[in-house]
């Protein structure tokens, strides 16, 4: 389906009539799971680019205001109205407010000690918020927050192609531990996609953080992942010590670290050296 500003105009000047003198253009960068316009200069549109992406919209709609009342740490997305299914366009979208900033770097961030200990206290707030009747981690998020074993073939098709011998069987070590243990706790609010991509800075600052198209309650292993993918040495240390998380959740979230660097790598990321820093940290999580 071409989703494109024509096709944004029509929804809203159907649906949202009070909103369609607003200009409307693409946002510069429009994720995956949906297209994203701007609707004037204070809010967006959100569109799901296929169907499997669709039920996120709903979800979103649904949740984010309770979680927007809890979060003071940071912005969160805003939702403001829910466009409906209609002939031109088969799936719900939203109206959102739109949050001004950058997605996030290392270039980009003041302080990443400091950055580290504000995304910290942002996912303490998220899985202190009572999840009752929130969305179970299932295929509507992709699993994010439920049982890494889901992508066991995956990975395991995935080991053999690591060259390096030592490392092949440290990765198989990883795996089975990360394997081994589940969250046994009460399920709390996850994310599901806490990256770069997905966190806004603003003057060197945590100004928000975006889409939360794979919410979910469940593990908050899979929440993790950016200690590896953002943070290193001291300020990876300061962002674990802000967690009050046990050993068995920060090796399943080496797990997750594993299977998305090795099986689904991020265009530009440092394969290698995030792999290795996953290694590294394994083994002193292990006491070696």
């Amino acid at each position: 389906m071409n989703i494109n500003e024509k096709l944004a105009q029509k929804l809203i000047s159907e649906q949202f009539p009070q909103w369609e003198n607003l200009a409307i253009r693409p946002v510069e960068k429009s994720g995956w799971d949906n297209r994203t316009f701007h609707l004037g200069d204070d809010m967006t549109m959100r569109l799901p680019s296929s169907k499997e992406y669709a039920p996120q919209i709903v979800k979103e709609f649904q949740w984010l205001p309770l979680l927007g009342q809890a979060i003071t740490t940071c912005q969160i997305t805003t939702p403001l109205a829910l466009g409906m299914p209609s002939e031109v366009y088969p799936w719900h979208w939203t109206v959102n407010r739109w949050i001004e900033g950058e997605t996030a770097c290392a270039e980009r961030i003041q302080d990443l000690n400091k950055f580290a200990k504000a995304l910290g206290l942002f996912l303490n707030e998220l899985q202190k918020i009572d999840s009752a009747g929130g969305p179970v981690a299932g295929l509507h998020n992709f699993f994010r927050g439920g049982d890494l074993a889901v992508y066991k073939e995956e990975v395991r098709q995935a080991i053999p192609g690591i060259k390096n011998k030592d490392e092949q069987k440290i990765a198989e070590r990883l795996w089975y531990d990360a394997l081994s243990s589940q969250w046994e706790r009460t399920p709390v609010w996850v994310h599901g996609d806490i990256a770069c991509g997905n966190i806004l800075v603003c003057k060197g600052q945590l100004k928000a953080v975006i889409d939360f198209g794979q919410l979910a309650i469940g593990d908050p292993a899979c929440d993790l992942t950016i200690a590896w993918n953002l943070f290193t040495g001291e300020s990876r240390d300061i962002f674990r010590n802000t967690l009050a998380l046990d050993k068995n959740t920060w090796i399943r979230a080496l797990g997750w670290t594993f299977w998305k660097t090795l099986c689904w790598p991020v265009k530009g990321t440092h394969i290698k050296q995030i792999l290795s820093e996953v290694y590294s940290d394994y083994r002193q999580l292990c006491g070696e």
